[in-house]
């Protein structure tokens, strides 16, 4: 048996080639005891992952792989809830210290950070000579009893030398080795979309990239008999030891709201009640209708039971601050379906005037907090953020990305650049699709049309990567209006 512990996903943007799902659908077909999503410096793709993994049935381990400035390259493995928050805290640390896109990571940040995580070393090929020593040394004195060397082998005719080498530098520094695969697809056949990537990523044509380029497709998910080829067994049972520290499952999580918008000697449901009731009052000055008293203890006892009263607390919250500055918002949405919102001002549909299901907006089943939308002013919308800021500070609060995907235009675009077409080119063959445009049948006659030949290989080509690449991520966003 085998647990991957070093696997990319296309969310290390342009440098893995498979899906979360793919990859966890893959290991679970080939037997793995576990697999581990180790993005770099994100764990953009976790919960994916985790859907997938719960899905089949496969254990999930989430990490993250890191490179210090000094060139030291990690894998960190979430153990626990705690290890899982001193990951995400070192991210955006790292993530903050750095222009867009990219992340600074001095090696002296790490101790202190990731007390209950385990840790992967993956030096250099060269690493087995003297002066690799030093790094080990280091990260041995710090992480003792929680790091291993990591020892990736990909058939290059030094397999051998190299495990060898790293093996025996294990020895000297007292370090456990382990196996490894620094897995970047699921499957060897993406082997050429992944080196469309690398062209892409590095802004270089396939033929000038070089040894930018991996030598071989070794880096997918092999099979448990080809593992064991190429590894001692001791190695690869470490992996499974690893990987019975790494029992965090994301499935921990729960929401946590500020606890600050509860006054001193009241709980959240008697503050949300306290709320709702003057809410009432304001809107119905003469008496709440029977029918509305009915719906407002109905939703206020299954927000009680859910324990939402925060969310509800909230989203009132920052309606208030609008409101209070005269900036215009509204709710909507299923919230539209709640004579509670009603009340505390987030939307403004009567529930008196007609019949609604709360059920649409809460339910037990979904198990998972309504979706409130709440539409601000455009206008007057940065005044609300800068108040969020300002309320919680910056290392509480954050604007939620969103994932830019591949669509036809854009695949076409850069999969041309990648396989060496002019712009002109380029230009003209990302004319054939409109941007919202699927790529999975473009007749041979609007190829032509375009100047180009039906049947040329690279042409062919083209068309083929840009499909494959159609809702792959390119990069992040910032959402307009999302705040955690």
């Amino acid at each position: 048996m085998y647990a991957e512990l070093h696997a990319l996903s296309h969310y290390s943007f342009l440098r893995g080639a498979s899906s979360p799902e793919e990859l966890v659908a893959q290991a679970k077909r080939l037997g793995y005891r576990a697999l581990a999503l180790t993005d770099e410096c994100s764990l953009a793709g976790v919960v994916r992952a985790h859907l997938a993994a719960r899905a089949h049935a496969l254990a999930l381990i989430v990490g993250t792989e890191l490179v210090c400035a000094c060139g030291l390259k990690l894998v960190v493995l979430a153990t626990s809830r705690r290890g899982y928050g001193q990951l995400s805290r070192l991210i955006s640390r790292a993530r903050r210290a750095s222009p867009k896109g990219r992340y600074a990571l001095d090696r002296e940040d790490l101790p202190d950070a990731l007390a209950d995580c385990v840790i992967l070393w993956l030096p250099p090929a060269d690493a087995a000579a003297a002066h690799g020593r030093d790094p080990g040394a280091w990260l041995r004195e710090r992480f003792d009893g929680r790091l291993w060397l990591g020892i990736e082998l990909h058939t290059n005719g030094t397999d051998a030398r190299r495990l060898a080498g790293l093996e025996a530098l294990g020895a000297a520094l007292g370090v456990p080795c382990v196996a490894a695969g620094d897995v970047h697809m699921h499957r060897r056949g993406r082997r050429a979309l992944q080196d469309v990537l690398t062209a892409i990523r590095l802004n270089t044509p396939l033929a000038r990239a070089g040894f930018a380029l991996y030598p071989n497709g070794e880096r997918h998910l092999r099979a448990l008999r080809s593992l064991r080829e190429r590894y001692p067994a001791r190695l690869l049972a470490a992996t499974l030891e690893i990987a019975e520290r790494c029992r965090f499952d994301l499935a921990e999580l729960r929401y946590e709201y500020p606890e600050e918008l509860v006054p001193a000697g009241a709980t959240p449901t008697s503050h949300l009640r306290a709320l709702v009731e003057r809410g009432a009052g304001r809107r119905w000055p003469d008496g709440v209708p029977a029918p509305v008293r009915a719906m407002l203890e109905h939703e206020i006892s299954l927000i009680a039971e859910l324990r939402y009263e925060p969310f509800f607390l909230t989203v009132h919250d920052v309606v208030e601050f609008a409101r209070s500055r005269g900036i215009l918002c509204q709710g909507r949405g299923s919230a539209a379906n709640s004579a509670v919102c009603y009340c505390l001002g987030i939307t403004e549909v009567d529930p008196a005037r007609m019949s609604m299901l709360f059920e649409r907006f809460i339910s037990r089943e979904r198990d998972e907090p309504p979706d409130i939308d709440v539409d601000f002013e455009h206008e007057r919308r940065e005044e609300v953020i800068q108040a969020i800021y300002d309320k919680y500070g910056r290392d509480r609060a954050a604007m939620v990305s969103e994932v830019i995907s591949y669509r036809g235009k854009s695949a076409l675009r850069e999969v041309g650049k990648a396989f060496g077409l002019s712009l002109e080119q380029v230009e003209r063959l990302s004319a054939l699709v409109s941007w919202w445009d699927e790529l999975d049948a473009i007749p041979a006659e609007r190829v032509r049309a375009c100047g180009f030949d039906s049947d040329d290989v690279r042409v062919g080509g083209v068309l083929a990567m840009a499909r494959a690449i159609q809702g792959f991520p390119r990069n992040l966003s910032i959402h307009v209006g999302g705040f955690v």
